[in-house]
């Protein structure tokens, strides 16, 4: 391992090179811009990651042709070059993008990630993001590094020893933060419905949004809940200090809160920094349905753009536009499903675009991707109450969601239900 500039660090990438970035809070914003600098020598360089926080300079119009991202999980400041063609969407269940490195179906050329300087063992640690950087090590020709003193040292899966890294650059970058906006009064309807739903010595999993949000503050009045999730946001930190979670009621893992990663404010990862409490593990352990079941009351909770009258949820795409990925969702929801106790919960306002467009539809939009489909759909909750879907015929179904979806598509919902399904 050796320690050089950030020019240096990536001077051995090639044309045709394929590079995976380690995403979220900790992408590697000094490493990116070196390479991005080299652009014009470069020609069809593949970046590869998920969700990358930051202003995503390869993904600027005029690096068509020296650089082309693959998205395993698209971002916002992703989704223009995707669907303009200038990148590309690759559908994979989060819990599957190891094996994608391991078996050499994205094979890496490079792999770039933010870690602490090492400790006097030689131990780096990978801070806010384990999730699948691991994989990504072990499967590049080479390693490059920022060593960066402004991460924060957490425990877990969390350890890269210099003997896995080739080249290094010592930095001093803050994290980048995301403050999702304060949930509004839709938001905290639903966040009321679901905490009614989760009971004491439950096991969550939530993501970040106003509607997490709401549901961690509403679940405040609960007591010895336990944390499973692919993300730690600050509603998990509330969460915590107010003492809703204990995780002394976890079959596995008791006591403490166990993520892949996290995204949230300057808060969160100093609430993350040398806490025991909090242990990072890859995604292919937190996502892992085997595991997910073993929580009696495992209680998961994900989001979605709109859910058809049968249940099928689609949550990555609007129409034939793309504008997340499948991620977590689905290994959670089965996760949750398959627990003895579990509650797998669907969760978005009733309308879209002010209130002009119901989220509950007949049928999804042209193009639209199923991401949890209504086999695997169980309960839907929104503003307007709680549809229990699981073990309901399709006409049952339609009946319950309608009864959930904003008053005035209610009439024009019935129609259709009637209309195809004799509802």
């Amino acid at each position: 391992m050796r320690i050089v500039t950030a020019e240096e660090s990536v001077a051995g990438i090639r044309s045709g090179d394929q590079v995976y970035l380690q995403g979220t809070a900790a992408t590697p914003s000094v490493l990116l811009d070196a390479l991005v600098a080299r652009a014009p020598e470069l020609e069809d360089v593949r970046i590869v990651h998920l969700h990358a926080e930051g202003p995503g300079p390869h993904l600027r119009p005029e690096m068509a042709g020296h650089f082309r991202h693959r998205a395993l999980f698209m971002g916002p400041n992703a989704r223009e070059a995707v669907n303009e063609g200038r990148a590309e969407s690759v559908p994979v269940f989060l819990s599957d993008v190891p094996r994608l490195f391991r078996r050499g179906f994205v094979k890496l050329d490079a792999t770039l990630v933010n870690v602490t300087p090492p400790d006097a063992h030689g131990y780096c640690s990978l801070g806010t993001g384990v999730d699948v950087n691991h994989d990504a090590i072990d499967a590049a020709r080479v390693v490059i590094a920022q060593f960066n003193r402004a991460l924060p040292r957490t425990f877990g899966d969390s350890f890269v020893h210099v003997s896995q890294i080739d080249l290094a650059v010592e930095v001093d970058v803050p994290l980048y933060e995301l403050r999702p906006p304060p949930p509004g009064d839709v938001e905290h309807r639903i966040g009321e419905y679901v905490a009614d739903l989760i009971p004491d010595g439950a096991t969550l999993q939530m993501g970040i949004g106003d509607i997490p949000t709401a549901v961690g503050m509403a679940a405040h009045r609960k007591k010895d809940l336990g944390i499973h999730t692919e993300m730690l946001t600050d509603a998990v930190v509330d969460l915590v200090e107010a003492g809703a979670v204990t995780g002394r009621r976890k079959e596995q893992d008791p006591n403490v809160v166990v993520t892949a990663f996290m995204l949230g404010t300057q808060r969160l990862y100093d609430f993350a920094r040398e806490n025991p409490l909090v242990q990072m593990r890859r995604v292919s352990y937190t996502n892992d349905t085997a595991v997910i079941r073993r929580f009696r009351k495992m209680c998961a909770v994900n989001s979605a753009i709109e859910v058809d009258l049968t249940g099928q949820v689609c949550a990555d795409s609007i129409g034939y536009r793309l504008y997340s990925g499948v991620g977590g969702q689905l290994d959670f929801i089965r996760g949750a499903a398959l627990a003895e106790e579990g509650l797998a919960i669907i969760a978005l306002p009733a309308t879209a675009r002010n209130g002009t467009m119901s989220r509950i539809v007949g049928h999804l939009k042209e193009g639209a991707g199923v991401v949890t489909t209504r086999f695997h759909v169980q309960t839907v909750v929104t503003e307007w109450g709680v549809a229990q879907l699981h073990g309901r015929s399709i006409q049952e179904r339609a009946r319950a969601l309608i009864q959930i979806a904003h008053p005035a598509f209610r009439e024009e919902l019935m129609a259709f239900a009637r209309e195809h399904w004799r509802a």
